[in-house]
């Protein structure tokens, strides 16, 4: 993040919405991104593609522990830093995301106008 970015945090659903050990889609402005609910209750949000030159969708992935493999190439993505593990390589941009209640927010990064 540079100095004129800053974090805006938005709705994204109920946290039973989200359900233990696996992914969900959701759209927020012009973004595709894949949420994460571990087992232990880890809330984690990249985008919804792979790093592989011909993409997928991460949000179809079978999730363990911290890491989610994707559905398409099996490469093994880091939930909590979107680094893929070798031997591939390749990184998925990642979200912050936060409970207030039972409300789950993405943090998004907004350039001022």
């Amino acid at each position: 993040m540079n100095n004129r970015e800053r974090i805006e945090f938005r709705r994204i659903g109920r946290l039973a919405e989200f359900p233990r050990g696996l992914g969900r889609e959701v759209r927020i402005a012009d973004r595709h991104v894949a949420v994460f609910r571990t087992t232990n209750d880890g809330l984690f949000a990249l985008e919804n593609r792979t790093p592989h030159p011909k993409g997928g969708p991460l949000a179809e992935g079978m999730v363990s522990g911290h890491y989610v493999y994707c559905p398409l190439r099996d490469w093994k993505i880091d939930l909590r830093d979107g680094q893929v593990q070798e031997p591939d390589s390749g990184r998925v941009r990642t979200y912050p995301v936060t409970v207030e209640g039972d409300e789950v927010l993405i943090g998004l990064s907004i350039e001022p106008a």
